[in-house]
């Protein structure tokens, strides 16, 4: 059994003060282990975690929603973030890493000849999406793929009900976001060509946005085929990169596909944990953002691009995506052993770096809650999920995959009903997606 900590306690403080408790959804406890989750850290490193109790776990789950490829407290990034702070963060002056990083950005996009910055993925997406409707002179989008939190996207759930529920978080309200905004935004699923062509010919669409690649990669040549769509059309292509870029490459995982967008923002990797995402894109659409509004004052602090350029270094000095990509394909690997070996159906998915994996079971969310509470239990923060950093070493994987075949024996026994799965978990089960907390 768990024991509840200071974790615990402070969250249950935190629910009644932070409307939802934590700022990130995909921070909550109860995505995890309600009621037995942690919650908070003291202290993290490599990939490693501390507790407010002092106890450490080995991160084997999201590594910071995916934003620490390097590890947690990489040295050479902390080390030239420490000099910028010395020399001050903000003025009334700009920070001149702000060029340089543009300029590396555009190096590494070739395509690109421009950039702005913010400091967080929805920001980037809804910079792009004004700046895209600029420069088509056209309100309606089609999106593929998780765009953020911003009233453009959520409208999508006005036109007729859970619109985005194939689109990684289902049951999202668009409460608060104005009816108005009704048929704006249209959704089309992941190599469907001919849903896309469907909307594109049936609206006023100035803009496709969307992932290059999540769970599965392109068929039938469908990333060229939209490519070539937009191209006909006249539409302003966005690919959404705060998750895929650089995990697999030195840049925008679109590289690996050869075809190129006319927009591009990464994030999560950019800073290896420090705030800062980036919009890339040819200056005939970029050109736009000045005849629009678009401005903040914390976009100007010099943290985030003096972190992305010292993470852009040690990335191409550890060549960061091939160290992920090895460690999450041997994840991937060892999730289908421990799977056969114990007679147990799952699902594998994503690129090797953000790699998952589903039971394939009416029990699958409770085996799910169970996994996170046993690994727990044997010093791990695990779910169904792994996303890999340069940190995890073959040794990390293989006690973490000995502690999970003992969970996967017991998973297996509740499958053939030699054990009740409701006896085992020691609280409730987790969230499979949004929802109200009481």
């Amino acid at each position: 059994m768990i024991k509840m900590g200071k974790g615990q306690d402070l969250y249950k403080r935190a629910k009644q003060i932070i409307p939802g408790g934590t700022m990130l959804l995909s921070k909550r406890p109860e995505m995890f282990l309600p009621e037995l989750w942690p919650s908070y850290y003291e202290e993290a490193k490599g990939c490693e975690i501390m507790d407010l109790d002092g106890n450490k776990f080995i991160d084997m789950s999201i590594m910071g929603i995916g934003t620490n490829t390097l590890g947690y407290g990489n040295k050479y990034v902390d080390q030239k973030v420490a000099e910028v702070i010395k020399k001050g963060n903000m003025s009334t002056f700009n920070c001149p890493e702000e060029v340089e990083l543009a300029e590396r950005l555009i190096e590494i996009n070739p395509w690109a000849d421009m950039v702005r910055f913010a400091r967080t993925g929805g920001e980037a997406n809804s910079i792009a999406i004004r700046i895209a409707r600029a420069a088509s002179g056209k309100d309606k989008v089609a999106i593929c793929g998780y765009h953020g939190w911003h009233d453009w996207y959520l409208s999508a759930n006005h036109n007729g009900g859970d619109d985005l529920s194939s689109h990684l978080i289902p049951g999202l309200s668009p409460n608060g976001v104005p009816k108005n905004l009704k048929d704006t935004v249209y959704p089309f699923n992941y190599n469907d060509f001919e849903g896309l062509l469907e909307i594109i010919n049936s609206n006023d669409i100035g803009v496709i946005k969307m992932e290059v690649v999540r769970n599965f990669g392109p068929e039938n040549n469908f990333l060229k085929k939209v490519r070539d769509l937009a191209t006909k059309k006249g539409i302003v292509l966005i690919f959404d990169e705060c998750t895929s870029g650089f995990r697999e490459n030195f840049g925008g995982i679109h590289k690996k596909y050869h075809v190129e967008p006319d927009m591009a923002m990464f994030g999560k990797t950019l800073g290896n944990g420090y705030a800062i995402t980036a919009v890339v894109g040819k200056k005939s659409v970029m050109e736009s953002a000045e005849d629009t509004f678009i401005s903040s004052t914390f976009w100007t602090e010099r943290i985030g691009p003096t972190a992305a350029l010292a993470t852009l270094e040690e990335m191409q000095s550890l060549r960061s995506w091939e160290v992920i990509t090895t460690q999450g394909s041997k994840m991937q690997e060892l999730w289908k052993t421990l799977a056969s070996e114990n007679n147990l159906s799952i699902s594998v998915g994503g690129i090797p770096a953000l790699s998952t994996y589903a039971f394939n079971s009416d029990n699958a969310l409770k085996f799910k809650t169970l996994v996170t509470q046993e690994m727990l239990k044997k010093g791990f923060l695990a779910s169904t999920l792994f996303y890999a950093c340069v940190a995890h070493t073959d040794e990390h994987i293989k006690l973490y995959g000995e502690a999970l075949c003992d969970v996967f024996n017991v998973i297996a026994k509740c499958e053939t009903d030699e054990l009740n799965i409701d006896e085992l978990l020691d609280g409730p089960v987790c969230n499979s997606g949004f929802k109200r907390l009481n």
